[in-house]
């Protein structure tokens, strides 16, 4: 493998260059507890967009908490987009990304579904999985009383929520049924075992200190230890063929940038096609936090039309 772009000093795109300046998150118990006292909740419906809070249910009795985005000038059956929020598996809700969701619902002119499944270290693996799988096969079953046609519906999300969706995807390509047309896969937490690895240099937002904590959370056991679910560490699968198109996009100043190349790579070398997207000089989650600049516009409008081309089809 070619040597990882964290070994020199960290250059950063110039639309960028505040982010030296953008603090570490540092996750932890503190963290949690605030974060729970200061539970998100969701903005006013545009008048443009139906939108919907949902209650699905979910495995064992359980319920799937959901947001829902569709135009309200939309007719007849649409794609949609199954949409996970990222957090490191400890934190966010349905509500996250929702100005990306409105987006993706006008620009696209699709439902939008954003799952709010349960969080680490309360509900560890499998339970956020089952729930994000949960919400797509109740998408497609309800697909004609939703306005969805079943066959063109996508699975994504950013960080731990991209991770999230390809884990589903994996799932729902073992037990049969319904799949999901297109993987949308922006900076997935795909691997464990990166904790394992030497700490790089030029990470902002999320730190290797913060991505033992979410694995170890998800995962009740040691990141990187044997015996470790391929549907909760997708990088470990040894078998990526009949899984459906994928687009992956990260910087390369993301903790997540050489588990992702490798994931892309991967896909690719069975036949899966898979559109990779690397932007220079960008660290984890720099369009959430730079959202107005050229390089993050630019970023979004890359995702947008590769989800919509692949729902065309």
């Amino acid at each position: 493998m070619s040597a990882s772009p964290h070994a020199a000093a960290p250059r950063f795109h110039p639309d960028l260059a505040l982010g030296r300046l953008v603090p570490p998150i540092v996750l932890g118990p503190r963290l949690l507890r605030l974060a729970t006292r200061r539970a998100a909740t969701g903005g006013e419906a545009p008048p443009d967009l139906v939108v919907e809070d949902l209650v699905i249910p979910g495995p064992d009795g359980t319920t799937v908490p959901a947001r829902s985005y569709r135009p309200r000038t939309l007719r007849g059956a649409a794609p949609a987009l199954v949409w996970v929020h990222g957090g490191g598996m400890v934190l966010g809700s349905r509500f996250d990304d929702e100005a990306s969701n409105i987006a993706f619902a006008r620009t696209l002119g699709i439902t939008v579904l954003s799952v709010g499944y349960r969080l680490a270290p309360a509900h560890p693996a499998p339970a956020a999985l089952e729930d994000v799988l949960a919400a797509f096969h109740w998408l497609a079953e309800h697909a004609d009383e939703r306005g969805v046609d079943p066959e063109r519906i996508a699975l994504g999300g950013a960080s731990a929520g991209a991770g999230l969706a390809a884990g589903a995807t994996l799932l729902a390509h073992d037990r049969g049924g319904a799949q999901p047309a297109f993987q949308l896969l922006v900076y997935p937490m795909l691997d464990d075992r990166t904790v394992t690895r030497p700490a790089p240099r030029g990470v902002r937002v999320w730190t290797p200190g913060s991505n033992r904590f979410g694995w170890t959370a998800y995962l009740g056991v040691e990141p990187g230890s044997a015996g470790v679910s391929p549907y909760a560490a997708p990088a470990r699968r040894d078998d990526l063929s009949g899984l459906p198109p994928a687009w992956i996009g990260v910087g390369t100043l993301d903790l997540f940038h050489d588990e992702d190349v490798r994931y892309a790579e991967r896909l690719r070398a069975v036949g899966v096609p898979c559109e990779l997207e690397i932007v220079e000089g960008a660290f984890h989650g720099f369009d959430a936090v730079f959202s107005r600049t050229p390089v993050a516009k630019r970023f979004w409008a890359a995702k947008a039309a590769a989800l919509g081309r692949a729902l065309a089809e």
